[in-house]
Formats: C-alpha cells, structure tokens, sequence
C-alpha cells in the first residue's frame, strides 16, 4: 500500500493544472458517497441545498407539470425510462421529483427525448 501511495503521488506530480483538477475531483465523488452509496459532488450538493431553500417559500411543481411543458404525459416518461434500462421504476421516481423553476429552466435548455423512443 506504501509503494501504491508513493507511485500515486509521483504520478500526481507530473500533471498539469487541468489534469490534476479532474483527478481531484474524481477522488472527492469516490470518498463522498451519499445514504444510499452513491457519490453527490459538491456542485450537486449545492443544487440540493438550494432546491430545499426554494421549497421552503414555494410550493413544489408537479412533475407531469413539466412533463406536460414539454407535451409529454408520464407514459412517454415510462416508456423514455424503461428503453434506458432505469434502475428505478419512472412511476416512482415521478413521485418523488421536485421541480424548481432554475430547475424548470435548466431542463428547458436540454433537447427532450423523443416522443416516439
């Protein structure tokens, strides 16, 4: 274990400013993981922790709301879920989806699956 450390270092030196950074930050989500033992990066954990704030003097949007934004129902997101091999079943999943309006916005800029997947 000694030697892996030591050769682990070296290698750490001999990167540049960019590469050094992505190692970084692969090593913070590997030791970071979450309740459930999935890793939340720091970027994600500030999203969550502004998304509870929002929640706290608004009342949550509806997930088929969104959906709905986007002219889809929440059998297109099934059926977009269940072609992607989802771990989670997507009627469960829609149960527990919060949606913000950054949120909201975020998701506006991002091409919507295809109604006929």
């Amino acid at each position: 274990m000694a030697a892996d450390r030591q050769h682990g270092h070296q290698l750490l030196d001999q990167l540049g400013p960019g590469q050094f950074a992505a190692v970084v930050h692969l090593l913070e989500t590997m030791v970071s993981p979450d309740e459930e033992g999935n890793t939340v990066s720091n970027a994600e954990r500030k999203a969550i922790a502004e998304a509870d704030e929002w929640l706290k003097h608004n009342e949550p949007i509806p997930h088929e709301e969104v959906l709905a934004e986007f002219g889809l129902t929440m059998s297109d997101w099934e059926r977009w879920a269940r072609n992607r091999s989802r771990k989670k079943h997507p009627a469960e999943m829609g149960k527990r989806i919060v949606w913000t309006e950054q949120a909201k916005a975020d998701v506006r800029g991002i091409e919507s699956p295809c109604k006929s997947s």
